[in-house]
Parts: structure tokens; C-alpha cells; sequence
């Protein structure tokens, strides 16, 4: 089960899923056991970055981590449950189907569509989309892509509670599997808006898939400055300050248009915010804060020296040999455009 479950639960030194996870003064996360043996071994270096540790490290236990995997583990593995989407659209769309059944439904396809890429493709080739928008409004039966964003953009601005708002979320990220489904929404009225109001005034869990579905739609270039335009570079600041890592991503996308970077500019206390994701955050939001700072700070000076104040060239280099690739190759165009070089490429 292992294999499909997200690489940041796997401990960077054993390789395998952590069931202790704990934080290092460095910031980065390992299975208390990994670690341990480490530091007994008289180890005082992070086994990532190299920096230097304290000569008695404290070890912080990762909570939201712990809590995230074992979600996951509780589910059983793919193999098992790659038959059932037909079964669970089968619930959605029975007449004779209780509403808790049909709420059951939604929630486990929610669930497998989160876990793995491809299925999450064959959800939406399967009829799980059009399903779900049956469940949601069983008077309508259009099955058109423009009539299903219709319906599911009217959910997401017009639904009553957080878990409404969070599955209409989750339904755009689906949809926005298939490319030219990604223009589509995005040029349609309210949709972009709709998610950056959500990640403006919503909760825990709404805001993480509304920020999902942003990141689907803004890999699309065109709908990037829509997102700025509904002024969502502020609020994902704000939002990835206060502990929404998944923001980033999002302000690691939208930092590749013009609109995206002076906005990012104009912050007060953005370089600082996207180094505390250095610092702090997982794999996949270390990626993108180098990505974002890289696109700023070679378009502005204010930043790049904000930057080098805030110790972001000894961190890089730190990263220089990190277990991921994309890591790597980020931190390494950020070292050349803090150093004043030039680079091939970024992603």
C-alpha cells in the first residue's frame, strides 16, 4: 500500500511510511525511530539540509501528519476498491437510495479520488462527476461539461455548509482533470472567484480543497491572472502564514505571470513568509516557495535582498542534495539568481 500513498509520508531516511512522525529543529519531518538512531549515533546534522543541530535536539511530533496518514491507512488498498466507483455512482443515482447512503457515497468517492492521480481520471471517466451533480440537483438532467460547471460553481458560491462548499471544491479539481475542461471553467463567471472567497472566509478543510482547485485551474495559463485579478495572491499569503501549505502551490503558479509577481512584490513580509516554508515546510511546498521566490527575485532587487537577509542562500545549499529532484533543481536556479547568475530553467 505504500507505493500509493503521497511521498511526503514516507520517512526521508527509511524510506518507508512514518508512523511517528516527528520535527526536527530544522524543520523537516522523520519517523521518530529513523531519527533517533541517528542522533544515538552521534549525528548532529540534519540528515537533509546539513545545517548544524543544538547538542541536545528536541524532537516535536507532528500531529497533523500523523493524523493525515492514518486516514489514509485506514482506507484499504487500491486493488480492493479499484471496481467500486461504478457501484458507489450506482448509490448517487438510484431513486430508491437513502439520503445517508447517497452522503456515504459521496464521501468515499471524495476520499479515492485524493489518492492517487489515475484514479482520479477514471472517476471522471466512469460518470463519478455527473453523478455527484444528479445527487446534488436530481431536476436537472443536463449532462454537458458547461452544464455540469454550471450546476457545481452555483453549489460552490451557493451551498450552506463548509462540507457543501469543500466537495463542490473537489468536484472543479476532478473536472479540471481534463485539459480543456481547465478554460472552461476558468472563464466562467464566478468560478475562480467563488475559490479565492472561500479560501477568504471559509474553514479547515473547505479552504485546503478550494486551493486545490485553484492549483488545477491556474496550471492553465490564461486563468493565472484571473486568480490575481480576484485578488488571491494576499489572501494565500495570509493563508499559507497561518499553516495552509497548499497555498503556496498555488503562489508558486501564479508567480509565472507578470500580474502574480507584483502582487507577490507589493506584500509586505512575502519573502518572509515563503521562507518559513523553507524552513518548515514539506517537500512539496519547499518546491514551490523556491519556485516562487526565484520568479520574484529575479524581477525585483527589494526581494532578492530581503531574500539574502532572510539566510535563503545557506538554506539552498543546503537542499542542493535533497531527496527530491525538483528540490534540488528549484534550490539550485534560486542559488543562481541570488549569486547574481543566470539559469535555464524553472519549474
Amino acid at each position: 500500500m505504500a507505493t500509493n500513498l503521497p511521498e511526503h509520508f514516507k520517512c526521508p531516511i527509511s524510506l518507508e511510511i512514518m508512523s511517528d512522525p516527528v520535527i526536527l529543529s530544522s524543520g523537516h519531518t522523520f519517523d521518530r525511530p529513523s531519527i533517533q538512531r541517528w542522533l544515538d549515533e552521534g549525528h548532529r546534522t540534519c540528515p537533509i539540509t546539513k545545517l548544524p543541530l543544538p547538542d541536545s535536539p528536541i524532537l516535536i511530533p507532528n500531529h497533523a501528519l500523523r493524523s493525515l496518514i492514518s486516514s489514509y491507512t485506514l482506507l484499504p488498498p487500491l486493488h480492493q476498491i479499484i471496481s467500486q466507483p461504478e457501484t458507489l455512482i450506482s448509490t448517487l443515482i438510484l431513486n430508491s437510495s437513502s439520503s445517508d447512503s447517497k452522503i456515504d457515497s459521496l464521501r468515499q468517492l471524495a476520499r479515492l479520488s485524493k489518492r492517487d492521480a489515475s484514479f482520479r481520471r477514471r472517476l471522471v471517466d466512469s460518470g463519478a462527476v455527473s453523478a455527484v451533480l444528479f445527487c446534488l440537483d436530481s431536476s436537472s438532467s443536463s449532462s454537458s461539461s458547461e452544464g455540469a460547471i454550471d450546476r457545481v460553481v452555483n453549489f460552490l458560491v451557493g451551498a450552506a455548509t463548509s462540507d457543501c462548499r469543500a466537495l463542490a471544491a473537489t468536484i472543479i479539481t476532478s473536472l479540471a482533470v481534463v485539459e480543456v475542461n481547465k478554460a472552461t471553467i476558468g472563464a466562467f463567471p464566478g468560478a475562480i472567484e467563488a475559490l479565492v472567497m472561500i479560501l477568504r472566509d471559509g474553514k479547515g478543510r473547505e479552504k485546503k480543497e478550494a486551493a486545490t482547485a485553484l492549483y488545477a485551474l491556474c496550471c492553465f495559463r490564461d486563468n493565472r491572472k484571473r486568480a490575481v485579478d480576484c485578488g488571491a495572491v494576499p489572501i494565500l499569503l495570509r493563508n499559507v502564514e497561518s499553516g495552509l501549505e497548499r497555498g503556496v502551490e498555488v503562489i508558486g503558479v501564479l508567480a509565472k505571470c507578470k500580474e502574480g509577481r507584483e502582487q507577490l512584490e507589493s506584500y509586505g513580509g512575502c519573502a518572509k513568509i515563503l521562507v518559513s516554508v523553507l524552513r518548515n515546510g514539506s517537500s512539496r511546498g519547499i518546491q514551490y516557495a523556491l519556485l516562487a521566490l526565484t520568479l520574484v527575485c529575479l524581477h525585483s532587487k527589494e526581494i532578492l535582498m530581503m531574500t539574502l537577509q532572510e539566510g535563503v542562500l545557506e538554506i539552498c545549499i543546503g537542499m542542493v542534495e535533497d531527496n527530491s529532484e525538483k528540490v534540488r533543481r528549484n534550490a539550485s536556479n534560486l542559488i543562481r539568481v541570488l549569486r547574481g547568475g543566470n539559469h535555464h530553467r524553472i519549474s
